[in-house]
C-alpha cells in the first residue's frame, strides 16, 4: 500500500478480502487503486457481486472491474446487444470506473468481432489477457487487431509463474509441458539480452508494447514482491531485436497451439 502500486483481488481468492479489509482499516489514506475479477452474466448477478466485494472493503466502488464472463455474454458485445447496456448502467450508477474484458485464446471469436466493429470501444477501456515471454493469450488476428487500433491492454502472469531456468531445468516447474518446451526456446533470448533477472525482463517485455497499461504478477513470497516493485521502478522497453525474437515464437505458438486448446488446459 505504501509503494502506491495497484492491487489486483477477487472475492474467489479465499480470505483475500478479508485481509485487505484489516490494512485498509489501519490506513484508509493508503488504499490503493484496485483492479476486480467481476463474474456473471447479467447485470443483477453483475450488482450482487460489486457489492459484495466493495462492501467487504468497505469502498464504494470499483475501480475497475475484470469481466470474466461466458461465452454467450461476449456474444452480445459482437451483436452490440444487451450485455453493453448493462456495463453502461454499472457505469452510470457509479458502481464501475473502467472496464476491462478478460480473452483467452479459445475464445477470442466474439471479442475479435466486437473489436472489428468498434462495439468495444466505448466501454471497454483495455483486453485483459496472459501477455509474458511464454505466453500471448490472444489469437494472431486478434492480436494484429488490437496494436493496428492501438486498443490498450492489461498484461496477466506477469513472470509466467517461475524463473525461465527453473520453468526449463527442474522437474515438476512447469505445470504442463508446453512451459518447459516454450522456456526453453527463450532462455536463450532472455541471456542474449544480458538483463540479470527473469522479473525485470518480463516486466519490461510487457511494457515493450505501447498499448499496455500495466502487466499483473503475483506471488505468495515477501522477496519476490520486493523484486516486483524494484523491477517496476523508471521501466525501459527491451532492445528491439529482443522483443521481435520472441514475438515470432508468440505467433508460432498461437498459431500451432494456443487457438486449438481446451478451455483451461493451458
Amino acid at each position: 500500500m505504501n509503494t502506491g502500486v495497484w492491487f489486483h483481488t477477487s472475492i474467489r481468492y479465499n480470505d483475500a478480502l478479508q485481509v485487505l479489509r484489516t490494512a485498509f482499516d489501519e490506513d484508509r489514506a493508503h488504499v490503493p487503486n484496485i483492479i476486480y475479477k467481476l463474474h456473471g452474466n447479467s447485470v443483477e448477478s453483475f450488482k450482487e457481486l460489486i457489492h459484495k466485494q466493495i462492501g467487504i472493503l468497505g469502498l464504494d466502488r470499483m475501480d475497475v472491474a475484470q469481466l470474466c464472463i461466458g461465452q454467450d455474454y461476449i456474444d452480445s458485445f459482437a451483436r452490440r446487444g444487451g450485455g453493453l447496456d448493462d456495463l453502461r448502467t454499472l457505469k452510470e450508477e457509479g458502481l464501475v470506473g473502467s472496464f476491462v474484458l478478460e480473452v483467452y485464446p479459445w475464445e477470442c471469436d466474439a471479442p475479435l468481432a466486437a473489436l472489428r466493429a468498434g462495439h468495444t470501444d466505448e466501454l471497454i477501456d483495455a483486453f485483459m489477457f496472459y501477455l509474458n515471454p511464454l505466453q500471448r493469450f490472444v489469437s494472431n488476428e486478434m492480436w494484429d487487431l488490437i496494436l493496428a487500433k492501438g486498443a490498450k491492454i492489461v498484461a496477466l502472469r506477469t513472470v509466467c509463474g517461475n524463473d525461465v531456468h527453473v520453468l526449463r531445468d527442474v522437474p515438476g516447474a512447469a505445470w504442463k509441458p508446453y512451459l518447459k518446451e516454450r522456456a526453453a526456446e527463450v532462455a536463450p533470448i532472455f541471456e542474449r539480452s544480458g538483463i540479470a533477472r527473469w522479473t525485470e525482463f518480463c516486466i519490461r517485455f510487457a511494457h515493450s508494447f505501447p498499448g499496455v497499461l500495466t502487466t499483473v504478477g503475483s506471488t505468495s513470497r515477501r522477496a519476490n514482491l520486493r523484486e516486483f516493485i524494484r523491477a517496476s521502478r523508471d521501466i525501459k522497453p527491451l532492445p528491439q531485436d529482443i522483443v521481435d525474437d520472441i514475438v515470432k515464437l508468440h505467433y508460432r505458438w498461437s498459431a500451432e497451439t494456443d487457438v486449438h486448446a481446451e478451455p483451461w488446459t493451458m
